[in-house]
């Protein structure tokens, strides 16, 4: 330190020597401890035992001997761990827990048997689980409650199972930077919240013990979020695909003796691409759609939705990222038609005939309107559907308000679905009129794509009359048909006032 610190440290003015070596004297003699001419290092922490020498066990270890603290790893064979960090202590578990008041539990569940040997050692210790089971609901207590139950004397609080021993040794900024902890002694969560934070992680307070089970359950969810709508993608790629198959090339084979299993390469898959994209988009809308109705039906919005309509409505935003990677995939396929064998064999085939009957088809104004028209219409829904990906983003979306977001989601997400359900619809043209457009009695696959798009699109512009518009948001914001635990007048002045 300068001098600045040290004269406010030791309590020294512009005296001369003699006068601050009385000073000190004096605060000796009435502090039962000198008092430090600088601060404690803010490196030297306490010390902390951990149970288990395996992977996670020796992680966190090593992690936090970086930060800091003294470690003691408690094991069954202390001379034959040989694999922990350097400088950390390896003890029989007994006296490892008499190092530390908080011990951090690094083994399975089936191991927890021996602690009850340990009962009086522990009593009044900090228990940190870190485990978690192989699968979901495999016993009928979670495992933190479960080791407070077996050792109810100690103060158990569950953290660090969400992280993983590889995210330890990478770095925290590799993966997940949040550690849920929960436990039902305030004290005991604030001292392990203070380990998490000296380690570079967000500690994330999730209450008592009761919310073990969310947090051990966690880790074992494979994208809970995503599950629903990629096997809805998946179940409608699949029937469209086998549905192409049919109509393109077993009809072709079966009535033509044509070979065009070819197709199945380039030509359905860019056929399947963009029927799912578009399908998807309208059945992001489509949930709100539900939900306004039931919400005029009922006259309120104080009531819930049942839960399918509420799950659906929670997985929207990866139904619209997957309907957008089913758009970009639709995209390069686009991109390498012009360079499919087969695409460039119809072009030379159709010079040539041209060529040998000395006739060449004049220009169509009106089938140039139409292919530019796609193609525009293609590119600019295509553009917003990249936005509305964009604005889903977290980093994107917390930074705009919330009638920012509803403008750009509502909004240009419906003329999103128009610009896209136009451009599959001035794709088909006149097409779908035609006869042989129906092989075995089969519509065109873009046409049956057409089917939700359009429902959608078709109430939602009947909502959006101000007969029905008016009274729907009157009950979004609070307004009720039949007001429950209202007194009349209040009733009365609330109808009026709407």
């Amino acid at each position: 330190m300068g001098p600045a610190h040290s004269s406010r440290w030791t309590g020294a003015t512009s005296s001369g020597p003699d006068e601050v070596t009385s000073s000190l004297s004096k605060m000796e003699k009435y502090s039962s401890s000198p008092i430090p001419l600088v601060e404690d290092a803010p490196n030297k922490k306490q010390t902390v035992c951990i149970f288990g020498t395996g992977d996670f066990g020796r992680s966190l270890g090593q992690k936090m001997m970086q930060c800091g603290y003294s470690i003691v790893f408690g094991s069954r064979n202390p001379q034959d761990s040989s694999l922990i960090p350097p400088g950390a202590t390896v003890l029989p578990h007994a006296e490892a827990a008499e190092m530390s008041d908080i011990i951090i539990l690094a083994i399975h569940r089936t191991c927890y048997n021996f602690l009850e040997t340990l009962k009086e050692m522990l009593s009044g210790k900090v228990l940190v689980d870190v485990s978690n089971n192989l699968k979901i609901n495999q016993y009928p207590q979670t495992n933190a409650e479960y080791l407070a139950q077996l050792i109810p004397e100690s103060k158990v609080v569950k953290a660090f199972n969400s992280v993983s021993a590889w995210a330890l040794q990478s770095g925290a900024l590799d993966a997940s930077r949040q550690v849920f902890v929960c436990g039902n002694d305030s004290k005991s969560k604030e001292k392990v919240m203070d380990i998490v934070r000296s380690l570079g992680l967000t500690p994330l307070d999730k209450g008592s013990l009761l919310a073990t089970k969310e947090i051990e359950d966690y880790p074992l969810q494979l994208f809970p979020m995503w599950k629903y709508p990629i096997y809805l993608s998946l179940a409608i790629s699949a029937f469209f695909f086998f549905y192409s198959v049919i109509r393109d090339i077993v009809y072709n084979y079966v009535v033509k003796n044509k070979d065009f299993s070819f197709f199945i390469a380039i030509s359905i898959p860019n056929r399947v691409c963009p029927i799912v994209a578009l399908i998807l988009l309208a059945l992001v809308y489509l949930p709100g759609i539900f939900a306004a109705i039931l919400q005029l039906y009922r006259g309120t919005k104080y009531r819930r939705f049942p839960d399918w309509l509420d799950k659906w409505m929670l997985c929207r935003k990866q139904l619209g990222l997957v309907a957008l990677a089913f758009a970009f995939l639709h995209v390069l396929y686009t991109l390498v038609i012009p360079i499919r064998y087969y695409v460039r064999w119809r072009l030379n085939s159709y010079v040539l005939q041209q060529a040998f009957n000395n006739k060449t088809d004049p220009f169509n104004t009106v089938q140039g309107w139409i292919s530019d028209s796609y193609v525009a219409l293609g590119i600019l829904g295509f553009f917003l559907f990249v936005l509305l990906g964009i604005t889903s983003l977290p980093s994107v979306s917390n930074s705009v308000n919330w009638r920012e977001f509803r403008f750009v989601q509502s909004y240009l997400g419906y003329l999103t679905l128009v610009l896209c359900t136009a451009h599959t619809l001035v794709y088909g043209g006149k097409r779908f009129l035609h006869v042989r457009s129906y092989p075995w009695g089969l519509p065109a696959a873009y046409i049956l794509s057409l089917i939700i798009p359009c429902i959608v699109l078709v109430i939602k512009f009947v909502l959006i009359l101000p007969c029905i518009d008016r009274p729907l948001t009157a009950i979004r914001q609070g307004w009720e048909r039949k007001p429950k635990h209202v007194c009349e007048p209040y009733n009365n002045l609330s109808r009026s006032s709407v």
